[in-house]
């Protein structure tokens, strides 16, 4: 007779809830599946980032505390972290922009303006500034642009 076994860990993570994260505003609280929306956004910037490999870009990024403006990193290249924690953007003559603490992305949006060339913004979000999700970092929100030179 045989022994009935354990799931295997894929039809194990087929069966599982995923816990969603709890926000609050005042008196008011949600329930959101960030880890699930997170997921879906950096499978998404690795399918966009290959593709501006080799090519000179601008990036821009806006928050409370600092912000750049059309930063010029050319000839493109890209370094993830082994653990899909952040990534580096490497340019020429050493220049580099760490993108770091992946976990708060949220979504990855496209938009073309005038010129058939699109720009990707990164969506990054910690909760309220009144109540960060992890309360080690700064809660808000900050956005990161990047799209190709002409």
């Amino acid at each position: 007779m045989e022994q009935l076994g354990l799931l295997d860990s894929k039809e194990k993570q087929n069966y599982e809830i995923e816990p969603k994260t709890t926000v609050t505003l005042g008196k008011r609280s949600a329930e959101i599946p960030l880890r699930k929306r997170n997921k879906a956004a950096i499978k998404q910037l690795k399918e966009i980032l290959p593709q501006l490999e080799g090519k000179d870009i601008l990036i821009s990024q806006h928050c409370d505390y600092w912000w750049y403006d059309d930063l010029r990193l050319k000839r493109l290249q890209v370094q993830w972290f082994h653990n899909d924690g952040g990534f580096v953007l490497w340019g020429t003559k050493g220049a580099q922009v760490r993108v770091l603490g992946l976990k708060f992305l949220y979504q990855v949006r496209e938009q073309y303006d005038g010129n058939d060339k699109p720009t990707y913004y990164l969506d990054f979000w910690n909760g309220f500034r009144s109540a960060p999700l992890d309360s080690y970092y700064h809660g808000g929100y900050q956005c990161l642009h990047i799209r190709a030179a002409k």
